[in-house]
């Protein structure tokens, strides 16, 4: 599957995913629960399981998440490199 800039644009216009981000930014390998432990505690996100778990989805479908089941628990990963790509796409200061 072909991951395009828009779909990285999408995944990041909701603030919930971009806190779903944060958190596995700060500890990666979560699994849903313990995600959703952590934006209710932390953030008084108070979305459902379900809801977390639709958010995950667009994440992966952007590339920006992966996960793997480890026994009966799924854990999910950060992955940065959509983001570095936009990051490179655009330089900061335009060549001459």
């Amino acid at each position: 599957m072909v991951i395009g800039v828009g779909d990285v644009y999408q995944a990041l216009a909701d603030p919930t995913r971009r806190l779903i981000l944060d958190e596995l930014t700060e500890r990666d390998g979560q699994s849903l629960f313990e995600l959703c432990s952590r934006l209710v505690m932390r953030h008084g996100v108070t979305s459902s399981r379900q809801a977390i778990s639709q958010h995950l989805a667009v994440l992966e479908d952007a590339g920006l998440v992966s996960s793997r089941r480890f026994g009966r628990t799924k854990l999910h990963h950060l992955h940065t490199e959509p983001l570095r790509e936009i990051a490179e796409r655009w330089p900061a200061e335009p060549k001459e």
